[in-house]
């Protein structure tokens, strides 16, 4: 077992590996066995909520981990059904005997992966001092002490509390026809029957559980999103909402079948949430979110604050008083209203909310974004290379400051987290050595798709090191 000890190792969330390459019931005990180490240490008898999502085995294998929680004295309570992930943050952190929790979900990733996310007592994920904690004292043996978990509800109070968020009657008189689609993921059936719930007519697609995600990955892009854009169209819907796997990102299709990027999504809800709260509040983006966000933040005179990429260098500033909103890298939304971290579900409610009360559809949104802050292209790339090399490029970026960047020199760089470059049209550049993978991510935004592609490419050499 001394080899398979090596297996787990914590990303941001916590740790998720391929089905046929560690993931399964031993590696969950282990890890169970290092939470409920560090745990009871600084808890005793505290509460843990696990919660799983729809994949195959989610519920045996959270039934495996509340069990050795439980051995460890604590009081570990599963979920009675699949959840998303948000709901079980929204549940601990609303409740003042937890001290944290575990999600079994793999989120985005394809069918044949699975893994085990971590929540600390606020719902959010924890730091990495707690993760190497737990990894230092997970055993190398699955021999580990068992007891007998409880069961909790974690739906029906976080489902009161959507709706409560949002103009019940606005939505009502709308007559909003939708299409959603959770791909196979553990929002399935919570928000179609909670838009219906609000007077909405809706269609789910990829709503019942299947052994292999229906061959999709349960990412809130293309192509995944193809069947949700033609139902879209064909139905004449207002909109499409996407959820991804564990329901804390989401997806906005306009009613001619076009995907939103979530940029432009954000920037939609930093507006309709600064305007629902009567007052400016404070953004908060990460160097690589959009122009159109730091437009939007300015036009309504809110406070913006862009910290490191990973959602959680975010939680300090969504602490402050000020704060009213967090997004993260791919368009999660977190409402502070509601809790400190991205829930999807909610997202796509107060998207609803906004057609509803402006009297547009989605694509009407889009184009009223456009008329106020202008139009831009966002684009993301990523390069695949030898670790050698992404730790060499790393290891460089501190002190590249180029001259000209596909043909235009630079008017701002930052080296916070990555290279990020601006240049004085407001297009910008930035490439980021991912902190997990052998990947360098290279992200772009300009005011035409052809500008846009040049600053990848250009970023791409850099990634490269064809032009340092």
């Amino acid at each position: 077992m001394a080899a398979e000890a090596n297996l787990i190792h914590f990303g941001t969330k916590g740790w998720r590996a391929r089905l046929d390459e560690g993931f399964g019931e031993a590696n969950v005990m282990r890890l169970a066995d290092g939470l409920g180490a560090v745990w009871s240490e600084a808890h005793p008898g505290a509460r843990i909520i696990v919660g799983y999502d729809t994949r195959p085995g989610a519920g045996a294998f959270a039934r495996v981990a509340a069990e050795v929680l439980a051995g460890w004295g604590l009081e570990a309570l599963v979920s009675d059904r699949p959840c998303p992930t948000p709901a079980l943050g929204f549940a601990i952190a609303h409740d003042d005997a937890a001290c944290g929790g575990v999600m079994i979900t793999a989120s985005a990733s394809p069918a044949d992966y699975q893994g085990v996310f971590v929540r600390d007592a606020e719902g959010l994920m924890p730091t990495e001092e707690f993760l190497d904690e737990v990894e230092a004292l997970v055993p190398g043996d699955p021999d580990v002490t068992r007891a007998i978990p409880g069961t909790i509800d974690l739906m029906d109070g976080y489902l009161d509390a959507l709706r409560g968020y949002v103009d019940a009657d606005a939505i009502a008189s709308a007559g909003l026809r939708l299409v959603v689609d959770p791909l196979y993921g553990s929002g399935q059936g919570y928000l179609a029957d909670l838009l219906r719930s609000l007077g909405c007519e809706v269609r789910e697609i990829h709503g019942e559980q299947t052994g292999d995600l229906g061959g999709i990955h349960p990412r809130a892009v293309e192509p995944w999103v193809d069947k949700c854009e033609r139902l879209v169209t064909q139905t004449g819907s207002h909109a499409g909402l996407v959820l991804d796997g564990d329901a804390d990102r989401f997806g906005f299709v306009t009613g001619d079948g076009r995907l939103v990027s979530a940029n432009r999504a954000a920037a939609l809800l930093v507006d309709h949430i600064a305007t629902t709260n009567g007052a400016p509040g404070r953004v908060v983006m990460p160097l690589s979110g959009s122009t159109y966000i730091r437009r939007q933040a300015k036009r309504l005179g809110c406070p913006l604050s862009v910290r490191p990429i990973g959602f959680g260098s975010s939680y300090r500033e969504l602490h402050r008083p000020d704060a009213l909103m967090g997004i993260g890298e791919y368009g999660g939304i977190a409402h502070v209203r509601h809790f400190l971290e991205r829930d999807g579900i909610l997202a796509t409610l107060l998207l609803c909310e906004m057609m509803a009360v402006r009297s547009l559809d989605a694509a009407g949104l889009e184009r009223a974004l456009d008329e106020q802050v202008g139009h831009l292209d966002y684009g993301q790339r990523d390069i695949r290379l030898d670790a050698a090399r992404v730790q060499t490029l790393r290891m460089l970026i501190p002190g590249l400051n180029p001259g000209v960047v596909a043909g235009e020199e630079p008017t701002g760089v930052s080296h916070a987290d990555g290279l990020h470059l601006t240049f004085a049209d407001g297009s910008w550049l930035m490439v980021r050595p991912s902190r997990t993978e052998p990947v360098v991510r290279v992200y772009a935004e300009a005011e035409s798709p052809a500008r846009r592609d040049e600053l990848i490419d250009a970023g791409c050499r850099i990634a490269r090191e064809e032009s340092l």
